[in-house]
């Protein structure tokens, strides 16, 4: 098999038999040739706003391979794709079902991966099944009644089930993992087009299902959940682990996955007892909102209309020396309240798989590092909390919203101008600057008004943005040896809130990694 890179596609023509003509033209064969032919990856070159194509790379089956391979050896090459494989069980005799903390994607993939080899995991959740967990959060977007422990941070799925879903990361793939990701996607409900999309995402709604499924699959496999039961300390000796307990029960366990996400923050406290915690560098800023039509033009000019909505992703070196840059960008989607503490008020973006609400936004977020909050492993939490709180005090309860023009002139917006906020939860128009801190707004001034010079229309008066966007990424890391043990044997933190990764796939992926090093490790 070969593949075959850089195939365009003009949009208008976008269709099966347009590409597979562009694959002979490119391959320089007949028809006869070609025996079979498979998308590998698509994406969009705008850079020529007259002339946009869909760019292809395909794996293809063709007679004379050897003769191709020499045509055109930057564009044709063999094809070499890692399949994912489980490895072999290790020496250790694993005394008890292995325990894995939380059930977002890096829980649930590890809990998946250690069902598919026998290993039945039991999985603690202190949320509710997804089912429920959506009429929580329903309630509290449109009610303001908020439920500590089911909410968009806290249930099955993890904070990402709230989000747009995105699936692509920046992370290398040597072992195939993240082909494994997509493909488990596809197989509990996704489109197959996350296969070969350049910038995969499946959107809210069609998440809601597929990790539902997920659960019921790992349930078929001996595996065992646990919900709205919350994981309250550990007990161990020489070392070693030996059990757990949590709010209903005591477990008996050998194998301990930290798979806790970023926001249980009563479980870092808790761990920091006993764990090597650090704190580590995250962002802090607000987020931004445009009508979709101004982004869709500015990437693709008159044929945005036949193009998908369009994303963006923005950075910039403040003068201070802050890195600022867009992130968790949401095209067509909403602004949305994802607080999980009383009297605390913390915003993220959200989109549904179509994307076709009239709003884009996305986080502007400025770097910090412990020089801003202080040294102590838990300062950052602290930090988190406070602006959490004034952002709840200076929005009275719901989303502190302000015009762009009354940002930089530091007044609070009296009324709204051409932009109709797209929110799930209600809005408040305040003065962002008596949340942040003056360094954080003084850099997102300077860099949302170098943006405006990218993308037209990003500074314009009537932008709106909201605060606090403060759960970027954990704001601790729990240190982890190269079996990705911590410092007692049998813990093994995971994910992004244990500071290993930053999204849907990277969490996924560190899961997979992590189910793998226990089965490397123990057998049953």
């Amino acid at each position: 098999m070969l593949r075959v890179r850089q195939i365009k596609v003009p949009v208008l023509k976008d269709n099966s038999d347009t590409l597979k003509e562009s694959i002979l033209n490119k391959l320089r064969i007949h028809g006869d040739e070609l025996k079979d032919y498979a998308i590998l990856k698509k994406s969009i070159d705008a850079r020529d706003k007259d002339n946009i194509n869909f760019i292809y790379e395909v794996k293809v089956d063709v007679l004379n391979e050897d003769k191709l391979l020499k045509k055109n050896p930057n564009d044709i090459i063999l094809l070499e794709q890692k399949e994912y494989s489980a490895p072999m069980k290790g020496n250790t005799l694993l005394n008890h079902r292995p325990v894995v903390i939380g059930s977002g994607p890096a829980g649930l993939f590890c809990a998946l991966v250690l069902a598919e080899n026998n290993y039945k995991p039991i999985i603690i959740e202190r949320g509710k099944k997804v089912e429920d967990r959506v009429k929580d959060v329903e309630l509290f977007w449109e009610k303001g009644i908020l439920n500590l422990s089911s909410n968009v941070q806290f249930g099955e799925g993890g904070a990402g089930t709230f989000s747009d879903g995105k699936l692509n990361t920046l992370i290398k793939d040597s072992e195939g993992l993240g082909k494994k990701v997509l493909e488990t996607f596809v197989k509990y409900g996704a489109p197959e087009e996350i296969l070969y999309l350049n910038k995969p995402h499946i959107g809210t709604d069609l998440l809601q299902n597929i990790i539902r499924n997920m659960r019921e699959d790992i349930i078929s496999m001996g595996g065992t959940f646990f919900f709205e039961e919350t994981f309250e300390d550990l007990v161990f000796e020489n070392n070693k682990l030996k059990q757990i307990k949590t709010s209903k029960q005591t477990l008996d366990t050998d194998v301990l996955v930290l798979a806790i996400g970023h926001s249980a923050r009563d479980t870092f406290y808790m761990l920091n007892n006993y764990l090597d915690i650090k704190s580590k560098p995250f962002a802090i800023g607000v987020r931004i909102s445009h009508p979709q039509k101004w982004i869709n033009e500015n990437q693709y000019g008159s044929m945005a209309k036949y193009l998908p909505p369009a994303d963006y992703k923005l950075t910039y070196e403040a003068q201070s020396g802050r890195g600022v840059y867009s992130f968790c960008m949401c095209p067509g989607g909403f602004v949305v309240n994802s607080s999980s503490e009383d009297k605390a008020l913390c915003i993220n973006g959200m989109s549904n798989y179509k994307r076709d609400e009239a709003n884009a936004n996305s986080a502007i977020i400025v770097t910090i590092d412990s020089k801003d909050y202080g040294d102590n492993p838990l300062s950052g939490i602290e930090f988190q909390r406070k602006l959490e709180h004034l952002a709840y005090e200076k929005g009275e309860g719901f989303i502190p919203t302000q015009r762009w023009e009354d940002f930089k002139n530091n007044t609070s917006s009296k009324a709204l101008g051409s932009i109709n906020p797209i929110y799930k939860g209600n809005y408040h128009l305040a003065n962002l600057h008596e949340i942040l801190p003056d360094y954080i707004c003084h850099d997102l001034i300077e860099a949302i008004d170098n943006f405006g010079h990218k993308i037209k229309g990003f500074n314009d008066n009537d932008a709106l943005v909201s605060a606090v966007e403060s759960r970027t990424s954990s704001p601790v890391r729990i240190m982890r040896d190269e079996t990705l043990m911590a410092n007692i044997k049998g813990i093994y933190p995971c994910g992004e809130g244990a500071g290993y990764a930053g999204g849907i796939t990277s969490s996924a992926i560190d899961g997979i990694k992590v189910a793998h090093s226990i089965i490397e490790n123990y057998y049953i």
